[in-house]
């Protein structure tokens, strides 16, 4: 079994293999069909999903409360709250060594589920509302993802906007207290960008890896995977895939998705052949 992920020293973790982060929605309205809060004990049944997902194979558990779909209502604060801290803190008690995200872009939700036993900070806005996380994130030492993102999705050259957004989130992420060795970068696909836009960033993800920070991908039953496949959100398993094998290809080190098992798989057999160390044996050189 690979060596599991540990929070207090990721960043000496990142290139020896690919990282698998497991979604567990607490909403109603999720774009992919897997929001829990539609059945009858969503608080047993995230539980539940984060111990399957991290039996699948699952390195990391993304909670998250308000749907970042297109067109979604704007989630209270008290709302947000309510659906994910007690899922934190039950999760925390449940899988006290599996590390645990909060995907919010409230510092008020940050800072609570951190309390809760969260370790790391996913900010969807990071980019566009200016890290407003980064303090919370700072305060506690906790790894910060900074996510691309924008109003519109307007460019001249996308991937190397990109690449320059990033960049000076980083610098303020920096300024605002955060540790260069505890921030991770993510192209942010889906967000602020059309169909082309997203296969054009996919397409030049190498270019990240100027920025010299871990890079997440979250591409799982995205809509750009259903346009080109022509397939809803519940059969763009085989898409989401092949973008988790690509994204590998050029260097992405965690990779955010729904379906934990076959991803898990797909990257094991990308990082025996772009990481290399496999024998056969199964040992790890």
């Amino acid at each position: 079994m690979p060596d599991p992920l540990r929070v207090r020293d990721l960043e000496l973790r990142f290139g020896l293999r690919t990282y698998i982060m497991g979604i567990v929605n607490m909403t109603p309205d999720s774009f992919s069909g897997d929001g829990l809060l539609a059945g009858r004990d969503p608080l047993d049944a995230a539980v539940v999903q984060a111990e399957r997902m991290v039996a699948e194979g699952a390195d990391i558990i993304d909670v998250g409360g308000e749907s970042t779909r297109p067109g979604h209502a704007q989630l209270g604060t008290r709302d947000e709250l309510e659906r994910v801290v007690a899922v934190v803190r039950a999760i925390r008690e449940r899988l006290p060594g599996t590390p645990v995200s909060i995907d919010t872009s409230k510092p008020s939700v940050a800072f609570a589920a951190l309390e809760a036993g969260a370790d790391i900070v996913n900010d969807v806005t990071a980019v566009s509302a200016g890290v407003a996380l980064a303090p919370v994130a700072a305060a506690r030492g906790a790894p910060y993802i900074v996510m691309h993102s924008r109003a519109q999705p307007v460019y001249g050259d996308v991937v190397t906007e990109v690449v320059a957004d990033l960049r000076a989130a980083l610098a303020a992420a920096e300024a605002q207290g955060c540790r260069r060795e505890s921030l991770i970068v993510d192209p942010g696909i889906g967000f602020g960008k059309t169909a082309e836009q997203n296969l054009a960033v996919l397409a030049g993800l190498a270019a990240l890896a100027t920025l010299g920070r871990p890079v997440l991908l979250g591409t799982s039953r995205k809509s750009t995977i259903g346009k080109v496949l022509d397939a809803p959100a519940d059969e763009r398993l085989e898409g989401t895939l092949a973008t988790t094998a690509l994204g590998i290809a050029a260097g992405v080190d965690i990779v955010r998705v729904h379906d934990v098992a076959a991803n898990v798989r797909t990257a094991r057999m990308s990082d025996a052949i772009i990481r290399g160390g496999w024998t056969e044996l199964g040992e790890q050189r």
